[in-house]
């Protein structure tokens, strides 16, 4: 049995695993069919942030690119990936 949550998550990986470039966040959402909140929410757990006293796994890097905001995969979220 999987969490609602772990569909959204693997279907992220695999489609930033498709690009070799950052994509937009607002771009993600409408390739996923998800609303922005949903997609944040699921990066908090891919990313590095803190959650529980636990450390994420840090398989997503997100950055500011002035009002955009940026997803990409890190070594570690490419090497899961494959």
């Amino acid at each position: 049995m999987t969490a609602p949550g772990d569909a959204l998550a693997l279907a992220l990986l695999a489609e930033l695993a498709a690009h070799t470039e950052a994509v937009s966040a607002a771009r993600l959402c409408k390739r996923l069919g998800v609303r922005q909140s949903s997609l944040l929410r699921c990066l908090a757990y891919l990313g590095d942030d803190v959650i529980g006293g636990a450390p994420g796994p840090g398989l997503v890097r997100v950055r500011q690119d002035g009002e955009r905001t940026l997803l990409a995969l890190t070594e570690k979220g490419r090497a899961a990936c494959q």
